[in-house]
């Protein structure tokens, strides 16, 4: 066992203590030599022994002997000192709101855990700060947001309802219109509400998963035959690709069914100029891969870093007039990093990949470790 007492504060006082008593009593001896050297030989031996015979040579010897002590005591702990002036500025500048400002660790002894903590301390103080402002920030844009998705299908029904209630319409044909534009604006409205609720439950993590074993081939067959009636409306079809029978999750069957719904409606959505909807779904060590790949227009390079950003609406993929909240893409991130896993996306040619990946189920990982 490493013994790390000679690295402590006590000791290191200890030993220059001593240090400084050993130098002391050597530096005594020489001056004892020196004091004999000028009594004995030198001519100024005749006033030095009257200031002896005066005044006594034991308070001489103490006297001495203590002023030595203390510079070398000095001398030996100057570092030490220093150190703790260098600790003392930073707490000062720390003081001040400079959360910047860092400490060196010089030592491994108390003085060094001290400026460690320190500096950590100011680092998870500075993260705490920006995370504060980042939530500031986000609960802002949110609010922007909201705001504004909720105001213009509301324009959009007050303005139709106000032509109804005014009788500015000319027969009952488009009286009947105008009463099915409020009616779809409505439903588009409850729709962006539901989905901000899911998102901000989600963010707010008050939802508790129920945990359970997922069979996630069969889950998605299943979804996928689900979306048949969509897909021929379409003109497409699903493909789904597996090399195995079964592959495991542990997930809120729920949750995971409302993350693949979005990306599957997404793909369907803006995949209507291809044929096929392709799910892949494989093995990569101890994580399930499934990626939806749709063979619509691209996805444009600058706007696939903010897919999973919620209200985020590029010109092709986030639209507003195709059905699309905003919160769909965003909802399923939550959903997949909740469960411990990712989602990614990549676009080329005329093929968009949404990657997700999420962790085996722990049998199967150890049955698989067992194999190897």
């Amino acid at each position: 066992m490493k013994l790390n007492f000679i690295y402590t504060i006590r000791w290191k006082f200890i030993l220059v203590f001593l240090l400084s008593i050993a130098s002391t009593v050597l530096s005594m001896y020489i001056c004892y030599r020196l004091f004999l050297y000028l009594v004995y030989i030198t001519p100024f031996r005749t006033p030095i022994r009257w200031v002896v015979n005066n005044m006594g040579s034991t308070p001489i010897l103490i006297i001495t002997g203590c002023l030595l002590f203390l510079v070398y005591f000095f001398v030996f702990s100057r570092k030490v000192f220093r150190y703790l002036e260098e600790i003392t500025r930073g707490l000062q500048e720390i003081s001040k709101g400079n959360l910047l400002y860092e400490i060196t660790a010089k030592s491994s002894d108390e003085l060094g855990t001290v400026a460690e903590n320190f500096n950590q301390m100011t680092k998870k103080l500075r993260k705490s700060i920006e995370e504060e402002r980042n939530a500031e920030k986000t609960k802002n844009e949110l609010i922007t947001g909201v705001s504004h998705d909720l105001r213009t299908p509301l324009t959009s029904i007050l303005g139709y309802l106000e032509l109804i209630e005014t009788d500015r319409y000319k027969d009952e044909v488009e009286l009947r219109y105008y009463t099915k534009i409020a009616y779809e604006k409505s439903k588009n409205l409850k729709n962006l509400i539901d989905h901000l609720f899911e998102y901000t439950s989600l963010r707010g993590e008050v939802l508790q998963l129920q945990m359970k074993k997922v069979n996630i081939i069969g889950f998605l067959k299943q979804l996928a035959e689900e979306f048949n009636p969509q897909l021929e409306k379409e003109g497409m079809s699903y493909r789904l690709m597996a090399k195995e029978e079964s592959l495991f999750v542990q997930a809120d069957g729920h949750q995971l069914m409302r993350a693949y719904e979005n990306i599957i409606s997404n793909a369907i959505r803006h995949g209507s100029g291809g044929v096929y909807l392709d799910i892949h779904i494989s093995k990569d060590q101890d994580e399930v891969v499934v990626k939806v790949i749709n063979y619509g227009e691209t996805i444009l390079e600058r706007d696939l870093p903010y897919l999973f950003d919620r209200f985020y609406r590029a010109d092709r993929s986030r639209s507003s007039q195709n059905g699309g909240t905003g919160l769909g893409l965003a909802i399923t991130k939550s959903i997949i990093e909740l469960h411990g896993g990712h989602i990614t996306a990549r676009s080329s040619g005329n093929e968009t990949v949404f990657e997700t990946r999420l962790p085996l189920y722990p049998d199967t990982v150890n049955k698989h470790i067992r194999l190897q």
